[in-house]
């Protein structure tokens, strides 16, 4: 049974992939269809963003009441409700309305799926399971683009993702026991009788630190995501289809890179791990500094993509073992909301930067988020 459920978790994790890059792959299509600036898309994603944070701040009241099962299968519900919603848009106010359920769906499910797989799994599986959400995340750009190509549009592009989505909640709902059978036989620890508050999860022990290095940690990786190329292009001369290529190798490399993770864990821990993968970002953004030719700079990238991939399924996976298995699924879904916040506000704050000093400042403001993520991850070992 456990490893039933197990199938049905990695598919939840693809599921969870597949939506995060249809908007970035359809918008130029959409945007003119709509009749908007093409930053508009902005707008869309920012309150995609906001509807994640709240609903992962809200996912230890939810799982406590419902369960992972439910709370699961209802969000993918939600998902496919709003995929659904963003296909029969004509509208940009409506694609508005649809990204509120679009991210409400996507917190809950992300901090419940976190925490049960970190409470229930050993290491090597976050880190496959987070190389899942990569092949998702990869796959949907693809649909889109079928869909595309084949005349239908980007309306038929997100419908066939809300499918995948609604043909992935009927399969939650019909595996519901297999949760509670797998909770039982696990042995879960009894829960505290009420869901903390914010309030009290930051005074816990330790919780700033860890919050404080996810929030790093996201910002680093979705701002070397969204500035890769604009770097390797304005400051170092590469080719524009090159660079392109390259900052997909980026992500390319994450995905890779957790599925060789989940080998490695089998003898390193999750402390060691993030420690391997901070020390990769170090080489990686030297690399990007050396005054060298384009082909070092590439490299250095693909280094900095490397060394992502461990750290996110590491923090996520050290939670109980810190803090105790009764208080995580609170403490990872305050954890969730800081990695939306950080991927939300950070890479424009770049991009502001990069107006006024200039794009060369990419390498100096991963290393600056990578200084701040070690200290709190050192100050964290010291002081649990």
């Amino acid at each position: 049974m456990t490893h039933l459920l197990l199938a049905v978790i990695y598919l939840s994790f693809i599921s969870l992939g597949l939506p995060d890059a249809l908007l970035g792959s359809a918008w130029p299509t959409m945007y003119p269809q709509l009749d908007v600036p093409v930053s508009y898309a902005g707008i869309v994603s920012m309150v995609i963003s906001v509807g994640t944070i709240v609903s992962s701040l809200q996912s230890d009241r939810l799982t406590r009441r419902f369960g992972p099962g439910r709370v699961t299968a209802a969000s993918v519900c939600l998902t496919a409700a709003a995929l659904f919603g963003f296909s029969v848009s004509s509208s940009f106010w409506m694609l508005c309305l649809w990204a509120i359920p679009y991210g409400l769906g996507a917190g809950s499910v992300d901090a419940a799926l976190n925490n049960y797989v970190a409470l229930h799994y050993a290491s090597r599986h976050m880190s496959w399971l987070h190389c899942m959400w990569g092949v998702g995340a990869t796959a949907g750009p693809y649909i889109m683009g079928f869909a595309l190509a084949g005349g239908q549009g980007w309306n038929m592009g997100y419908r066939a993702v809300g499918l995948l989505q609604l043909l992935l909640t009927a399969l939650l709902i019909v595996t519901l026991p297999l949760w509670r059978r797998t909770g039982a036989a696990e042995g879960e620890e009894k829960k505290p009788d009420r869901p903390l508050s914010l309030k009290e999860v930051l005074a816990i022990p330790g919780v700033r630190s860890v919050i404080a290095m996810f929030f790093c940690y996201c910002a680093l990786e979705s701002g070397a995501g969204l500035w890769a190329g604009s770097y390797l292009t304005l400051s170092r001369g590469v080719e524009a289809e090159t660079a392109a290529r390259y900052a997909g190798l980026f992500y390319l490399g994450i995905t890779l890179g957790r599925a060789v993770c989940g080998f490695i864990t089998l003898k390193l821990g999750d402390h060691q791990m993030i420690r391997l993968g901070q020390g990769l970002i170090l080489l990686g953004a030297a690399a990007l500094l050396l005054p060298a030719g384009p082909g070092v700079a590439l490299a250095g990238l693909i280094l900095v993509g490397l060394g992502c991939a461990p750290i996110y399924p590491s923090i996520i996976h050290s939670i109980p073992d810190l803090f105790g298995t009764e208080r995580s699924q609170a403490i990872i879904g305050v954890q969730m909301a800081s990695a939306y916040t950080g991927s939300l506000l950070m890479p424009p704050l770049f991009g502001v930067l990069a107006e006024y000093v200039g794009v060369a400042l990419l390498p100096f403001f991963l290393l600056a988020l990578l200084a701040l993520m070690v200290f709190g991850h050192e100050r964290l070992l010291k002081n649990p």
